[in-house]
């Protein structure tokens, strides 16, 4: 059964919602026989990288709001992110631009490797401070997860995996996808937002049952012969 989830590195709730769901998971019957595939989002694609640029600064000017106000949500969000195990550190964050981050996370996901990707540019992001644009902390996030330095330093060097990245976003558009994470499971079930462990659980138990029911009914018509001669074998 599978679940694709559309995300952005710097979306502080797609990192939660991506341990809600391993939580979910950690829990669930089938957790073996569940396969995940994340798809590229940027919810800014204008954004130019900043280095140095004060991000609760940067936040509020966007929102037409006060850096002390900036600074209260962030406050908030530190919070939700302790409480499901992750630190966030957004007085260290990195304003940048997330496009090259996921053309690595299309070239892991060649590799099946884009899970761990995306755990490892989230962090870097969110509790490192690291710069994910940069293409030095691109390679050594790619290197840390197992990828070649060369197959990485080509596709740094050139447009690799520029249009997977975008057809994701397209696809995303298709589907009136407006906001992330977004978690699509099993093409029939969707989950918009870093919902309760509960939702997650709930969500993947209904579409396990249908999925089930589908695979056995798809099974018994396997190597049959109908009364009119005709035989059919998958």
């Amino acid at each position: 059964m599978n679940i694709d989830i559309w995300s952005d590195i710097m979306c502080p709730f797609c990192y939660i919602g991506k341990r809600k769901l391993e939580a979910a998971l950690d829990e669930f019957e089938h957790k073996d026989e569940i396969k995940i595939q994340w798809h590229s989002f940027q919810l800014d694609p204008t954004v130019q990288s900043q280095p140095g640029t004060d991000l609760y600064s940067y936040l509020a000017e966007r929102k037409g709001q006060t850096r002390e106000w900036s600074v209260g949500v962030h406050g908030q969000l530190t919070n939700t992110a302790a409480e499901n195990g992750l630190e966030y550190h957004f007085e260290k964050a990195i304003v940048a631009n997330s496009f090259d981050a996921h053309r690595l996370i299309q070239l892991a996901k060649k590799h099946d490797l884009d899970s761990a990707a995306e755990e490892q540019l989230f962090k870097a992001y969110f509790t490192d401070g690291k710069d994910i644009s940069n293409h030095n902390t691109l390679m050594q996030v790619g290197i840390d997860i197992g990828l070649r330095a060369v197959e990485i330093g080509e596709m740094l060097n050139s447009d690799a995996y520029a249009a997977e990245v975008n057809e994701d976003i397209a696809m995303a558009q298709q589907l009136g996808i407006r906001g992330v994470p977004f978690f699509a499971v099993n093409n029939q079930y969707a989950i918009s937002g870093a919902q309760p462990k509960e939702v997650f659980m709930q969500t993947l138990e209904h579409a396990w049952n249908e999925y089930a029911q589908a695979t056995i009914a798809n099974n018994m018509e396997d190597g049959i012969c109908t009364p009119d001669g005709v035989c059919t074998t998958k």
